[in-house]
């Protein structure tokens, strides 16, 4: 057998390596290629778990309508105890799918691209995508999304790896399939591709990010062939905002800005506590599972990733403030209880329902206030969603992007717009968590660590420059921006401790400013806002502050207390040390 599997590997990998000199490709034209294939490939993965999905709900309650309507249709008593059955059966799928981890193999996409080699488990991914199967059509709280993703991702690499790819080549194509798989789940091709662009690879470079695109767009033609395809959330047609209304988004912004590290950090705190419990992985999902059940006795909207509910919320017009409330904190409970147990699945739809929640209540507060002067609420609701999912997400532009192509309407553009980028930049000063860096940082699953999360920066410290002191005047600070080709300079005292940076961008602007012959000195400039690394510091908590900074070096000082400036890390080291403790 595994003389035949060589075999056919090696004429599948001759008929490419001829066919691409016969044809004369260059690189880029093949990495096209492949994004159509992917993009195929990956539609079919994604519709392959949503008819899994229907089945077992049609195996469960004889019908596959939402699973809000199938909990309705339940006795009480099947409620409560669906969703603890079913997080048992997940956990055990889950704890039997360890055993097939391989060394070299990673279980997520999201690592496979940033920190890996784009080698992704096929079985220990299946057995992922089982076990969150299980929970999904049993009412469990959370996204279907990121499983349909994880397949795509997995057939992506299972392609490269036939094909013989490089390590980075095979990480494109891994990063295709999960582009497909997003746009397969949310009919938003442009969104699909920027959100791998700009959260997973962290650039919008047309070598990777076009390829991107036509992998979403040949997911999207796929799944409109293939299936009665739709966009998720049947949104209502935008009013037209009168600009005085403007700032009330902003308003919401600043809110789901706020709401946004207290949601994440509460569902970290809960699986953190759930892990440390001396219980078996199985025995902590069906306690999670049992909470949702308990809930759903009274309140069944909280079973499901939240689809249904989003569209209820922006059509119904008899909400009563007090029953948006109950339902987005039992959701909040349900959500924490399932995501918290261990449970395989994403969090990207329940952000998007609790955006819809706030931002509906948001609406009904100030129409309430100033009923002729403010849109109906679910316009808050609409702008609600992405807000949340910015801030969540620390990518502003895919979330704008997102809300468009489910919306397809221009009167949603502008105050989305603002909602985004106040809730971007409240969230980012809050220093709280960030949705997918949390994921980065759990590893292989629940209650583990990666090997090199324990690591310390002290071997990646470099001597930092360019370092000016205090009192550096301006033609100085312009002398070592023209040496150097960097962002920041570093700013110290006469004790070189460490005080803050001077920017290439508040340079630029004096340079460029109009009718301003000022030439103010680094005190002037001085900025404090730089997050700073020390030499005791795991690889873990640096790349976190890697995720909120956009430099590409971080300083390192002795400690909090005492700034005294040691060197620098930059983020290029940081992934490379990763990936060599992660393969190792």
């Amino acid at each position: 057998m595994s003389a035949r599997r060589a075999a056919w590997r090696a004429a599948v990998q001759r008929w490419w390596l001829v066919g691409i000199e016969r044809f004369g490709f260059e690189g880029t034209h093949v990495n096209l290629v492949w994004a159509a294939v992917l993009g195929f490939t990956g539609a079919l993965a994604t519709i392959a778990f949503r008819e899994g999905i229907h089945g077992v709900q049609l195996l469960l309650s004889e019908h596959s309508r939402s699973l809000v309507e199938t909990a309705r249709s339940l006795a009480w008593w099947q409620r409560l105890i669906l969703p603890a059955a079913g997080g048992i059966v997940a956990g055990a799928i889950l704890q039997a799918g360890k055993r097939f981890a391989g060394r070299q193999a990673r279980s997520d996409y999201m690592e496979a691209i940033v920190i890996g080699d784009g080698h992704i488990g096929v079985r220990e991914s299946l057995a992922r995508s089982l076990s969150s199967l299980a929970t999904i059509a049993t009412g469990g709280s959370i996204g279907r999304e990121g499983s349909m993703v994880q397949l795509a991702a997995m057939v992506a690499s299972v392609i490269g790896r036939v094909t013989s790819q490089s390590a980075p080549q095979l990480r494109l194509l891994v990063a295709c399939g999960s582009a497909a798989g997003i746009t397969a789940a949310y009919s938003a091709p442009i969104a699909g591709a920027l959100f791998i662009s700009e959260i997973v690879l962290g650039s919008i470079a047309m070598d990777t990010f076009g390829p991107l695109l036509v992998s979403a767009v040949v997911s999207n033609a796929t799944m409109r062939a293939l299936t009665s395809y739709g966009a998720p959330y049947e949104m209502p047609s935008f009013p037209v905002i009168d600009g005085r209304e403007m700032a009330l988004f902003v308003v919401l912004g600043i809110i789901a800005g706020i709401a946004s590290p207290l949601y994440l950090g509460a569902i970290d705190r809960t699986r953190r506590l759930v892990a440390r419990a001396p219980l078996p992985l199985a025995v902590r999902m069906g306690i999670g599972g049992l909470v949702v059940g308990a809930i759903s006795v009274w309140l069944p909207e909280v079973w499901g990733n939240g689809y249904s509910v989003v569209n209820a919320l922006l059509h119904r017009q008899d909400w009563v403030w007090t029953g948006v409330l109950l339902l987005l904190l039992g959701k909040f409970v349900a959500t924490s209880a399932t995501v918290g147990s261990g449970a395989v699945g994403g969090i990207f739809t329940p952000t998007l329902f609790f955006g819809a929640a706030l931002g509906l209540l948001f609406g009904h507060g100030v129409h309430a206030l100033w009923p002729v002067a403010t849109s109906q609420p679910f316009a808050y609701a609409i702008v609600g969603m992405g807000a949340l999912l910015a801030a969540g997400t620390r990518a502003p532009l895919m979330a704008i992007l997102m809300i468009f192509e489910m919306t397809l309407s221009y009167e949603v553009v502008l105050p989305l717009m603002l909602g985004c980028v106040f809730a971007y930049f409240t969230a980012r000063a809050t220093g709280g968590p960030v949705m997918y860096a949390a994921a980065m940082r759990r590893g292989r699953g629940p209650g583990s660590e990666s090997a090199w999360q324990s690591l310390a920066v002290a071997e990646l410290i470099k001597p930092a420059q360019p370092v000016v002191g205090l009192d550096a005047d301006f033609a100085e600070l312009r002398r070592a921006f023209v040496e150097h080709p960097v962002r920041f300079v570093y700013v110290l005292d006469g004790d070189r401790m460490f005080r803050g940076v001077v920017s290439l961008h508040d340079i630029n602007q004096r340079l460029l400013g109009s009718g301003d012959t000022g030439e103010p000195g680094a005190r002037e400039l001085l900025r404090t806002d730089m997050p700073l690394l020390t030499p005791q510091m795991t690889l873990a908590d640096a790349l976190q502050r890697f995720f909120g900074h956009h430099g590409e070096r971080l300083p390192v000082v002795e400690s909090a207390d005492a700034p005294r400036l040691v060197g620098a890390v930059s983020k290029g080291d940081l992934l490379m040390q990763i990936r060599s403790a992660a393969a190792g």
